[in-house]
């Protein structure tokens, strides 16, 4: 005689395998401790985005195999579940961590909660008035006592080692003083994608970091690039624009004159040349070098002195030097001969 399959197996079975066929990244979840109330609101929020469907092992078993996957990877997932479902989407495998991640919130523990980690409490004020609360801390190894006016933790205190159960009011306690330390949602265990399994911590990324990161490490490439001389598209109009500036430099240096040395080669021989008129005798000068000397002396002078209110009248008096020196440019030339 064959034994009668329970129609909802059979159900599940069906859209299980329908969920399958979607393809996309398959993930498995842990709903365990997630209120109902909660796990609702999760559901709604993620409807758009991710397919989610609790099933027994031995049922995702039969449509995982029966899709042609082999179930080894899956189980592997379904073992560090208490009580799994399977999620099915198109995100890649770090959107999928980061919307579950999202779903996480922290409550107060219960008696018979196991702490996650060392819950330590430290020194603190708590900012409540004096009242009750001191004994109920002090009677879960938390000690307290009221300064000015103020509950106030005196020590910090280790009051539960990672995997040690809450008892008592401990875990309300905590909750007072703000630690919650059991965090509800939907725990990834894992996901598959092409084939490809990838654990939480993989997933878990900085993302701020990461691209922090990413920018400095192209930024380190692109200089030693440039440092060795390496040509591509974005390092050649860096070299370019440096060896033009070197290039100009040494033809400067050799006297080379060419369009582009030439105002810099003049502007130097000018400079030159009033130096050159600075240190001789004032009897050995004309009358429009002497003027344009004058004129430089008088302008360095006013821009060291003049008081900021005065910018107009200053403004002025540089319009009249610079109408000077394009007058004297010839008798500089004529100097040279």
């Amino acid at each position: 005689m064959i034994p009668k399959v329970a129609s909802w197996k059979k159900n599940t079975v069906s859209g299980l395998s329908e969920m399958l066929a979607k393809g996309g990244t398959f993930a498995v979840i842990d709903i365990h401790g997630v209120p109902a109330d909660s796990m609702i609101g999760m559901r709604a929020g993620l409807r758009d985005k991710v397919n989610i469907q609790v099933a027994k092992k031995r049922l995702m078993k039969i449509a995982w195999e029966a899709a042609g996957n082999d179930f080894a990877d899956l189980e592997e997932l379904y073992s560090s579940a208490v009580q799994p479902a399977l999620v099915q989407t198109d995100m890649n495998s770090f959107e999928v961590f980061t919307e579950l991640k999202a779903t996480e919130a922290g409550r107060a523990a219960k008696p018979g909660d196991t702490a996650p980690y060392d819950i330590i409490v430290d020194k603190m004020d708590t900012g409540m008035p004096p009242g009750p609360i001191v004994g109920e801390l002090n009677s879960v190894g938390i000690p307290a006592k009221i300064v000015k006016g103020s509950v106030q933790i005196q020590k910090k205190t280790t009051v539960l080692t990672e995997g040690e159960a809450f008892t008592g009011d401990l875990g309300m306690m905590l909750s007072k003083i703000g630690i919650n330390p059991i965090v509800t949602g939907l725990r990834l265990c894992g996901t598959i994608e092409d084939g490809t399994r990838f654990e939480p911590a993989t997933l878990d990324i900085d993302y701020a970091k990461f691209e922090s990161d990413l920018i400095s490490f192209g930024a380190g490439a692109f200089n030693l690039a440039c440092n060795i001389h390496w040509f591509t598209s974005q390092t050649v109009p860096t070299l370019l624009s440096k060896a033009s500036g070197e290039a100009l430099a040494l033809a400067l240096e050799a006297a080379i004159v060419t369009t582009d040395t030439l105002p810099h080669l003049i502007g130097r021989a000018n400079r030159g040349a009033m130096g050159v008129a600075g240190s001789l005798s004032s009897d050995a000068l004309d009358e429009e070098l002497s003027q344009l000397l004058g004129a430089a002396v008088s302008a360095a002078e006013s821009a060291a002195a003049a008081p900021s209110s005065d910018e107009a009248p200053a403004e002025a008096e540089e319009e009249d030097e610079e109408e000077e020196e394009e007058g004297g440019f010839d008798g500089l030339g004529s100097l040279f001969g």
